[in-house]
């Protein structure tokens, strides 16, 4: 069985405070956007010689971490202590790019439990399962719907948009990815909560048009200080003709939002990773 993990932009991202925990509340908009990565799982047979019950083939993009430490892995372990699973092979094709915001890591986790969900019957419905994946990674629950959603306190309480309402309907997203990785600990560590002028729930319910001035990323300035070269890649999509242009978490992935289909952006991010679609 297979299924195709999707990643996420967010469209505004506000820090608001600090947590007794050490994590911190933040208020966005999560957004799913088709660039997708691939979970295969099969069940192994009784015969084969694996030391471990899940056995993780990985390709495509390369990852830094080991398998023990794959988020696909520790799903299938964390379903394992309260399910009763058949030992399995997995095969992960990595597409969407690490450390940049997108959400690629988390997706893959929420897949996977929906995976197994589904193929071994665990009859799990949504509210368990984005509990075990709000275990795994504070944006992990968004991906067990995949539906654009205001989201609130480490990133886990989900309140979803209407979906008759789609957010981009009709417009062009291009994401820009850089030869650049940001620390998600190393962005939060230089951040200084603050409440937000306006709400971006409210934000991005009024026309695209209007978010240039109004809907914000607090990691920008933090995050482009460190980094600059993030900050040009902002500019040069709103000079190729973004209606809006922001960086997604906390980087480096960069998007830029247009009217119509934007000519000569691959010449211009010749080095970056990029991806276009228009939303449906």
């Amino acid at each position: 069985m297979t299924i195709f993990p999707c990643c996420k932009i967010n469209l505004g991202l506000n820090v608001v405070s600090k947590r007794t925990d050490g994590y911190h509340d933040i208020q966005t908009v999560f957004y799913p956007v088709p660039l997708s990565d691939a979970i295969e799982v099969k069940k192994m047979d009784e015969n084969f010689p694996s030391e471990v019950d899940c056995d993780l083939k990985t390709t495509g993009n390369v990852l830094e971490c080991g398998d023990d430490d794959n988020l696909v892995v520790k799903a299938y372990n964390m379903l394992a202590c309260d399910y009763e699973l058949p030992r399995v092979h997995v095969h992960l094709w990595k597409h969407i790019p690490s450390q940049a915001g997108l959400g690629g890591g988390s997706s893959d986790a929420a897949y996977m439990i929906r995976l197994l969900d589904e193929r071994f019957r665990l009859n799990m419905g949504i509210a368990e399962m984005e509990m075990y994946a709000s275990k795994l990674g504070s944006d992990c629950p968004f991906f067990i719907t995949a539906e654009q959603s205001y989201a609130t306190g480490r990133g886990e309480v989900l309140s979803p948009l209407p979906t008759e309402h789609a957010l981009l309907g009709g417009y062009y997203l291009l994401i820009v990815k850089p030869d650049v990785c940001v620390s998600t600990a190393e962005a939060f560590s230089n951040i200084v909560p603050k409440e937000p002028l306006r709400c971006c729930k409210d934000i991005v319910m009024e026309p695209v048009e209007t978010w240039r001035n109004n809907l914000s990323n607090d990691f920008e300035t933090t995050v482009f200080a460190v980094h600059p070269s993030l900050a040009v890649i902002k500019d040069e999509l709103y000079r190729l003709g973004a209606v809006y242009a922001q960086m997604s978490g906390s980087g480096s992935a960069l998007f830029g939002i247009f009217r119509n289909e934007p000519m000569g952006y691959k010449k211009m991010f010749s080095k970056c990773f990029t991806y276009i679609t228009k939303i449906e």
